[in-house]
């Protein structure tokens, strides 16, 4: 016979007076969570009591009721209800739902305190979001939203943000196939569609890092931190109609810029107009360039200026600034530390007294006509002018120059601006704007994987900066300039054929670099050289041979040989050039030569292009070259294991990874080691049997977290490399 089911009875629910109530000491909840008491008073005060309390009879001691009532569950409701009674908002005799519970029930209080606390299933996070979408459409602001639900308004934002996610890519988050962090990456850019094929291109990727997601989704945008963001301003930048980026889950530096073509605009147009007022001080020429190139100013003579006299308000404020100053030094003298406050205020005045000192120079009427002024902009997106370089050929001519045809021509000079567009404006000074050639990237449909031969525009870069440490490094080595000057003399003496090719131009002719990475004058070796010449120009008395004469004669010898080495240091040529087999440029034999020279000269002043502050970035190296040289660098530097982890990335995610991992690691492209060391370290590195170094995962290689996440935590090398 069947057994009939169980009819299910629940607990009659009555209103009771709140001053009937009290808390049972049954209730499970202990520890505070959640929202505070005060705010859930506040949301009852608002819409009332959503659910109704569970209580049980208070029995005497003879099991009689007393007419008070316990409450196992629903403690905190009844902790903000008695708050409100408190604060006069409600009246203590208010009822309040219940649902009453049988006493002698065989179900303990506890048991219903704590299952109403574990069945209860918290809403997923997508919901809420899409409940303040709704909220939003049906009128609420989110000043509003936020206010109702205890939460800043910036919570509102971010809650919207994540709901306007493209709807698959919620469905995923809503199915755990994505994370909350990923999910949030995607809110950097609204293109629905944009946000899907970046998905489609990771979801079977080791890398699926939300970084990596948003490198993706602002890959063709510009930083309002980059310079020339900073230049224009995001402010005329969107007023002409460009759009940005946010991301409101992390800082983003002000965001990005969406359209990069109308940032250049933007850019040469404002250069241009600030070109042009410039142009109204007279000057012959004025060249305009992003980037000016190291040695911009060679072979040009810059005219002496005087500093513009300040005005009666600008000296009273300078004497003012200066007086304020001095008092604080003699309220402190004698103390080793100022206090935080003060030190602080003296910082400010050095930097107003330096604006107010800081003059502009005032040139001769006459020069200006000749002479003419680079625009450009510094690293941190200000704008730079460096008036007064007079070219070759604007010089002064005397009549038996004339005469005789001579006139005077700047190579380099001409470089800059041969393939400029020329704009003459009204009172004739022409505006150059000198493009920065590019060279071409290699795509990674064109990448075999072979270890092919370096670009070669990529080794003038390379040999360019190596030149440069070079020139750094004899010119603080007397004793080695003066060898080198010895051995290019006696091949030039002693020699019966060509001596073309070799390393030191003793001419001097200052060669220059026409292949270079746009912020090698900014390199620290470059830094060191421009400013021994700079103390060096400033003690000579040019333009006087007589007196220029004397100078030297009256030098000690280590002044002589330091000023020597100086001067000798900018024949330095190491530069990797381009063979030309008809006769002009420098030959296959004179190309060997000059690079072996280089090599013995590097090894004398015992270089190091990582001293020198050479780095392998993706600007200087592993973007310019193919996957299987940037899996040889880090192979080389961090094995053979590492190098596997990053063999499936693409080209641009394995340079960024690369870039990371060989920084500090001292490693150096072939072109860039000292032959001597690599020849010391392959013998160290072979042992007597002949075996090669091990090449397995290091255990102290700190890897993204991407490649290591799903690795067991003692077996993660040994896995990876395997």
């Amino acid at each position: 016979m069947a057994k009939s089911a169980q009819k299910v009875t629940l607990s009659p629910s009555r209103d009771i007076p709140i001053d009937k109530l009290m808390l049972s000491q049954s209730n499970v909840r202990r520890i505070k969570a959640g929202i505070s008491i005060e705010e859930l008073a506040e949301d009852i005060a608002r819409r009332g009591l959503l659910q109704s309390l569970s209580v049980r009879p208070v029995l005497a001691d003879d099991g009689s009721e007393t007419g008070k009532f316990e409450i196992p569950a629903g403690g905190r409701r009844f902790q903000a209800l008695s708050l409100l009674v408190k604060q006069k908002r409600l009246a203590k005799t208010t009822p309040i739902p219940c649902i009453v519970r049988d006493a002698t029930s065989a179900i303990l209080a506890e048991d219903d305190s704590l299952a109403e606390n574990m069945q209860r299933a918290a809403l997923h996070p997508l919901d809420q979001f899409r409940a303040f979408v709704a909220l939003r459409e049906k009128g609420q602001g989110d000043e509003e939203i936020a206010a109702a639900f205890f939460v800043t308004p910036q919570v509102v934002k971010q809650r919207l943000k994540l709901a306007a996610v493209a709807p698959a890519l919620l469905e995923l988050y809503a199915e755990d196939e994505m994370t909350l962090e990923q999910l949030m990456a995607f809110t950097v850019n609204p293109d629905h569609e944009r946000q899907i094929q970046v998905w489609e291109a990771i979801k079977s990727s080791w890398n699926k890092e939300p970084y990596q997601i948003r490198r993706m989704l602002t890959e063709t945008s510009v930083r309002a931190s980059d310079r020339r963001a900073v230049f224009v301003g995001v402010e005329a930048y969107e007023a002409a109609g460009g759009t940005m980026l946010h991301d409101l889950f992390q800082g983003d530096d002000g965001g990005w810029l969406e359209d990069p073509a109308l940032l250049d605009r933007l850019v040469s147009e404002k250069l241009q107009a600030e070109a042009e007022a410039i142009a109204t001080e007279g000057w012959k020429w004025i060249e305009v360039s992003l980037d000016l190139p190291y040695g911009y100013s060679h072979g040009l003579r810059r005219l002496n200026g005087n500093p513009a006299p300040m005005s009666d308000d600008e000296g009273a404020a300078h004497a003012k600034l200066l007086a304020e100053y001095r008092a604080f030094e003699e309220e402190y003298e004698g103390q080793d530390e100022f206090p935080e406050e003060t030190d602080a205020r003296l910082g400010e005045l050095e930097v107003a007294m330096e604006k107010l000192e800081r003059r502009p120079l005032i040139f001769d009427a006459e020069e200006i006509a000749r002479a003419g002024a680079f625009v450009t902009l510094d690293r941190s997106g200000e704008l730079s002018v460096y008036r007064g370089f007079v070219r070759p050929e604007d010089e002064p001519r005397t009549e038996a120059d004339v005469h005789s045809g001579e006139q005077a021509a700047d190579r380099q000079g001409a470089e800059l601006s041969a393939t400029s567009n020329v704009d003459g404006i009204g009172h004739g000074t022409v505006i150059t704007s000198a493009g920065q050639a590019l060279g071409a990237g290699l795509s990674d449909e064109e990448d075999d994987g072979a270890l092919k031969p370096l670009p070669e525009r990529l080794v003038m870069e390379l040999t360019a900066y190596r030149t440069l440490a070079l020139r750094e490094a004899v010119g603080r080595s007397p004793d080695i300039a003066l060898t080198l000057l010895l051995l290019k003399l006696v091949n030039d003496t002693f020699r019966m054929s060509s001596a073309s090719g070799g390393c030191c131009e003793a001419s001097v002719r200052h060669v220059y670099m026409s292949a270079q990475a746009s912020d090698l004058k900014d390199s620290v070796v470059a830094k060191l050289v421009d400013d021994r010449h700079a103390e060096w120009e400033a003690d000579l008395p040019l333009g006087d041979d007589a007196a220029l004469w004397e100078y030297l004669t009256s030098l000690d010898q280590v002044s002589r040989l330091s000023l020597l080495a100086h001067c000798l240091s900018f024949g330095i040529n190491a530069l990797h050039e381009k063979v030309n087999p008809y006769g002009a440029g420098i030959s296959a034999s004179g190309l060997t030569r000059r690079m072996a020279q280089a090599d013995l000269l590097a090894q004398a002043v015992d270089l190091d292009m990582v001293e020198a502050g050479w780095e392998p970035t993706a600007d200087t190296y592993l973007n310019r070259v193919p996957k299987a040289r940037i899996l040889e660098a880090v192979r080389e530097a961090k094995g053979e294991g590492t190098a596997q982890l990053l063999d499936h990335l693409k080209k641009a995610e394995m340079a960024t990874e690369a870039e990371r991992l060989l920084k500090g690691s001292g490693w150096l492209p072939e072109v860039l080691r000292r032959h001597d060391l690599a020849a010391l370290e392959g013998e160290e590195g072979q042992g007597a049997s002949g075996d090669v170094p091990d090449t397995e995962l290091s255990e102290d290689v700190d890897l993204p977290a991407f490649l290591t996440a799903d690795l067991p935590g003692d077996d993660a090398s040994m896995m990876a490399a395997e």
